[in-house]
């Protein structure tokens, strides 16, 4: 019976990026919207069998429970590490933050992650789960214009991890990962901005953060070295916090 690490958000930026380095370490679930995209950025031919994609569109959150299930039941399979690392960003005043807006946030940065653990919680997966890594951000951590939203839901995120970390333990670790500002096609458009780029600069201590940073991270998280380390918001952000 074939074990899978279920990876959220893997067609692009961190996501597609942890796809591509744990790819050639352990058997994974990659879930993204478009199949062939999430191929395509994780670096899967069309002839690699060793992983799965599970094409779903997490803002339906109703039906993610019966999707994975069925995909689980068909190929056998269990999961025995979930990274959540879907996120959806937007960048709005409060007075803007209509109910269906917020509520696409939610779903698909928190409400999510909940489904997909009730089903990887459940009997069919066996017992097998025993690490969970939730990507959040620095912003649950910092007040910042316009992001009330989305640090919002990071936040929603890291409260949950913490409580999880406790229910599940000694059998599953839960942490967060909470990365500071990197280029990915998401933060594009910061990134193009001489005046933000160069504010950047300034308020992080060791240097500007790449994608690498975070995935080097995500791989250590994972791995038994961290093997005593739950409930717990692990930042990586060059220092910006600090300053």
């Amino acid at each position: 019976m074939p074990t899978y690490t279920l990876l959220t958000g893997a067609s692009s930026g961190i996501g597609a990026a942890i796809a591509r380095r744990l790819g050639s370490e352990r058997a994974l679930i990659l879930c993204g919207r478009d199949a062939a995209k999430v191929r395509a950025a994780a670096g899967l031919g069309d002839g690699d069998e060793r992983h799965l994609v599970w094409p779903y569109d997490l803002r339906d959150v109703d039906g993610i429970h019966a999707s994975l299930g069925a995909l689980l039941e068909q190929r056998q399979a269990t999961v025995d590490g979930f990274v959540h690392c879907a996120g959806v960003v937007k960048v709005l005043p409060a007075r803007l933050a209509e109910p269906t807006v917020v509520q696409e946030v939610m779903n698909v940065n928190v409400l999510s992650a909940v489904q997909i653990l009730r089903t990887l919680l459940k009997k069919a997966n066996r017992g097998t789960l025993a690490n969970v890594l939730f990507i959040s951000s620095t912003y649950s951590i910092r007040g910042v214009k316009g992001q009330s939203l989305y640090a919002a839901s990071k936040g929603a995120l890291d409260a949950m991890m913490q409580s999880l970390a406790v229910e599940l333990a000694p059998a599953v670790r839960v942490n967060s990962v909470l990365p500071g500002g990197v280029r990915t096609p998401m933060s594009e458009r910061a990134f193009e901005d001489p005046q933000h780029l160069e504010k950047m600069k300034q308020e992080y201590l060791l240097r500007l953060g790449e994608v690498d940073d975070i995935v080097n991270v995500v791989e250590f998280m994972l791995s038994a070295k961290s093997g005593w380390i739950t409930g717990q918001k692990i930042v990586v952000d060059g220092g910006q916090t600090a300053h």
